[in-house]
């Protein structure tokens, strides 16, 4: 038990390579390493430069959970009770992260709605507080300005089913309040059965707002019910592969291949629980995702500060060098991981925001009722 204590580290509670849209080099980046003599450090040297015009877009960080249990907190100089600050993410060569607005189990309804909110305002208080280092990014477009600028562009979500109380109202409000990514589960509208008829209905209303669906934790028949529904990619923000660890958010093999075909992005989390106690776990599952659903469909999701163990080796935000090592050693390209880190990210996002344009021109806000489809 000793042995794989020291192996983890826990965490508090709670499109191509000359494409002109690619950041430039990152402006916090350290000073160039000094020449290595030991071949080992190599893939590190590399890693660190192939990130500085490539950053990592995160898809998953419990952080505005973790900070409400915080009295004080100052992420630019540095907060040693999180996982996440920003030399932290300047160190890892973080470029976007998205912020998690997720609700402990139970909550639901007008609770689970507050709640919500007061996590977006929680957001916002931080990202004002910490403008030398974050920015708010809404489209792909802003995700690229906010990077060009130097600063770690903030996506908000992905948020529960829940926060929705089952109405659309709520969700094009809480879009408005600049809410990106929702996850289908929790809800009785997206369950172990699938979608029901108000669940295509949440579903194409936040393909015409620009909302993206996350799949993570949703049934497989909710999971194939949105890959024929959805006009828009979806995202699993929390998955890797079953065949490697039978974690329930896992995929299995046949819907990793599914969603490779529907051009979705699996963004494998660098978790102990989801892949494993070492760093050359989640590269196992990294591979074999990417074997699966092709190298445009897979991304990274750091999890952290959500509560959960990690590898020693990726133990916070500024790990990520460390896993883009292992990778060169693998034999990863440097195209392959560039879509990975940044450019798969900014694929899904743009083809949304595309989506979302295309059908405010064809369909009206919905007034449907859960009641009225699901009564």
């Amino acid at each position: 038990m000793a042995d794989l204590q020291d192996e983890l580290h826990t965490a508090p509670e709670v499109d191509a390579l000359d494409d002109p849209s690619e950041p430039p080099a990152d402006p916090f980046a350290a000073e160039p390493h000094a020449a290595v003599s030991d071949p080992d450090d190599a893939p590190l040297e590399r890693a660190h430069a192939l990130l500085a015009v490539h950053p990592v877009a995160d898809g998953y960080s419990g952080l505005p959970w973790a900070l409400r249990h915080l009295h004080w907190f100052d992420l630019e100089l540095g907060e040693c009770a999180v996982d996440t600050d920003l030399p932290r993410l300047r160190e890892g060569h973080v470029g976007a992260l998205f912020w998690s607005l997720h609700l402990p189990e139970g909550l639901q309804g007008e609770r689970a709605v507050g709640a919500t909110l007061d996590q977006l305002d929680l957001v916002k208080t931080v990202v004002r507080n910490h403008p030398e280092g974050l920015r708010l990014a809404h489209t792909v477009g802003q995700v690229t300005d906010v990077r060009n600028c130097g600063r770690v562009a903030v996506l908000l979500g992905p948020a529960s089913a829940a926060s929705l109380g089952d109405s659309l109202g709520i969700l094009r409000s809480l879009h408005a309040l600049g809410l990106r990514v929702l996850t289908l589960t929790g809800a009785s509208w997206a369950s172990e059965e699938g979608l029901t008829r108000f669940g295509e209905e949440v579903l194409r209303e936040m393909n015409r707002l620009g909302v993206l669906a996350d799949l993570s934790g949703a049934s497989a028949d909710t999971i194939r019910r949105v890959l024929g529904v959805s006009k828009a990619p979806v995202l699993c923000t929390r998955s890797a592969a079953r065949a490697l660890r039978p974690h329930p958010a896992n995929l299995p093999d046949e819907l990793l291949a599914e969603l490779g075909t529907a051009k979705g992005l699996c963004m494998v989390p660098l978790t102990a629980e989801q892949t494993g106690t070492t760093v050359r776990d989640v590269a196992d599952h990294l591979d074999h995702v990417r074997g699966l659903a092709g190298p445009e469909c897979v991304g990274l999701s750091g999890t952290y500060d959500a509560g959960t163990a990690h590898p020693w080796d990726l133990r916070d935000a500024s790990r990520y060098p460390h896993l883009v090592a292992e990778l060169f050693r693998r034999g990863w390209s440097e195209a392959d991981i560039a879509m990975l880190t940044w450019g798969n990210v900014q694929r899904v996002l743009r083809d949304g925001d595309f989506t979302a344009r295309a059908a405010q021109m064809r369909r009206e806000p919905s007034t449907a009722k859960i009641s009225e489809l699901d009564g």
